[in-house]
């Protein structure tokens, strides 16, 4: 997607920290940025405008200072904060958002308005809770061959190659618990396992040969995925989930894989969702 990122401002901490991941995304991948504020119902009349707008000058005045070279705007945006954030995303390379935020951002990760936001916006949401303590020089990715888990390899990949960083895709998978009067059962299960295994790693030999440049390192895991990628996290600089996937990834539009890798992760958090006219 050509268009710029979008990253959501509103004064707090949090939002500081979501205009830095994104201004210097932005110099990385060569893209330009839009800071949008959205005024709710609660913040409407000629002084609040007038607030905003300095806020939002602050902040692309903190963009600039980050990359020189980014083509900065900046957008004071009316109505409903998540229909907006959605509006936003149809038109941008991706969302960024705080983890957490004051006025029209209130709550927006650990509240409804983030997981509708995660949930419906077209392309990657980027959450971040705060600034980065240290760099890792490396991307993970929640991987299980889903349409939805191969829109999130392909911005890991971008990720990656743009940072000149390392590729962990993670693929988790986490068996039922097996009766030991059902031993037949749960020679079955593992042997499901290795299959799923053995077509990840294929996978992985496909995403190696399409994208030489980048390093791809995989990871196979027999536990759930959101422990698994949040410990993942702990050694990376973004973590890449898909909106909804299958098998160890199963969730509907924003199910439980996206909200606790949201919730638990350390790092970014990049829920991606396909774009309109994809399944």
């Amino acid at each position: 997607m050509a268009g710029p990122i979008v990253v959501g401002v509103d004064g707090s901490e949090c939002a500081r920290a979501a205009v830095e991941w994104a201004a210097a995304d932005a110099r990385r991948r060569r893209l330009p940025l839009k800071a949008v504020h959205v005024c709710g119902r609660t913040s409407r009349g000629f002084d609040s405008r007038t607030y905003w707008h300095g806020v939002l000058e602050a902040a692309a005045d903190s963009a600039r200072a980050i990359s020189a070279e980014v083509e900065v705007s900046t957008e004071l945006a009316e109505g409903n904060v998540v229909e907006a954030l959605i509006r936003q995303s149809a038109s941008a390379d991706s969302l960024v958002l705080g983890g957490r935020g004051s006025g029209g951002f209130a709550e927006l990760v650990l509240g409804s308005v983030g997981l509708a936001v995660a949930g419906h916006a077209q392309g990657p949401v980027v959450v971040v809770r705060g600034p980065a303590a240290t760099e890792h020089g490396r991307v993970v990715v929640g991987e299980d061959g889903s349409e939805s888990a191969r829109e999130a390899m392909a911005y890991a990949i971008e990720q990656a190659r743009a940072r000149h960083a390392q590729l962990l895709a993670v693929h988790a998978c986490q068996a039922p618990v097996v009766s030991a009067y059902a031993p037949d059962y749960g020679l079955l299960l593992e042997d499901a396992f290795q299959e799923e295994a053995r077509t990840a790693r294929e996978r992985m030999t496909q995403w190696r040969a399409e994208n030489p440049d980048v390093e791809i390192l995989e990871q196979q895991a027999r536990e759930h995925p959101v422990p698994a990628l949040s410990q993942a996290s702990t050694t990376a600089d973004l973590v890449v989930v898909g909106s909804r996937g299958l098998g160890g990834f199963a969730s509907a539009l924003l199910g439980s894989v996206s909200h606790g890798v949201l919730h638990h992760a350390t790092c970014p958090v990049a829920v991606v969702r396909p774009r309109t006219g994809k399944p």
